[in-house]
């Protein structure tokens, strides 16, 4: 026996193999495809195979957007980490801007005065930006379209006699007509 190979399960396999994890040759090439149709397929046989196909097909798609999803969003947060430092940096950098400015104030008024002025200027600034973040985020109204639509099609897929029995000599109710929404911030 050559000592370049083993012994494995019958086959001989060489050492080469165990090291790239990759045959040094190929023993034999299927030259016919195993999952090729019969030459006459009856009906059932061929909706079997395009619903595989078609399952197949809106897998892969799947697994492609899920890929491209997160690999955008990998990159969306490495950026926004660097946003978020930028932040950081401006936030502290701030802090020396209001003493800047209350020390400014102090060659004109006490220095009391300068830095409760500073104050009452970041107070004011504080609740304005509060204020119009609360007008912001009551705005939020959800998925509307979303639902609508979800509700259209349960609706446009529900069987008539899922619906709610017919009763002859009577109209169907009118479709109440939803109320616009109004916004309440006046934007």
């Amino acid at each position: 026996m050559n000592p370049d190979h083993t012994i494995v399960g019958g086959q001989t396999v060489s050492n080469r193999d165990r090291k790239t994890g990759v045959p040094a040759s190929v023993t034999s090439i299927p030259l016919v495809d195993p999952h090729a149709m019969p030459a006459d397929p009856s009906i059932g046989e061929l909706v079997r195979d395009a619903t595989t196909q078609v399952s197949t097909l809106v897998r892969a798609e799947v697994e492609l957007a899920k890929a491209e999803i997160t690999r955008d969003v990998k990159k969306g947060l490495t950026g926004s980490v660097f946003f978020i430092l930028a932040l950081v940096v401006l936030l502290y950098s701030t802090f020396f801007m209001f003493f800047f400015l209350a020390e400014l104030l102090d060659t004109w008024v006490w220095r009391w005065a300068a830095f409760l002025i500073v104050f009452v200027l970041m107070l004011v600034t504080t609740a304005v930006l509060g204020l119009l973040g609360y007008l912001r985020v009551r705005r939020i109204r959800g998925p509307q379209e979303t639902i609508a639509s979800v509700k259209e099609t349960t609706a446009a897929l529900t069987p008539a006699a899922l619906k709610g029995p017919a009763v002859p000599g009577t109209a169907p109710l009118p479709a109440a007509k939803p109320e616009p929404a109004t916004d309440p911030s006046g934007w």
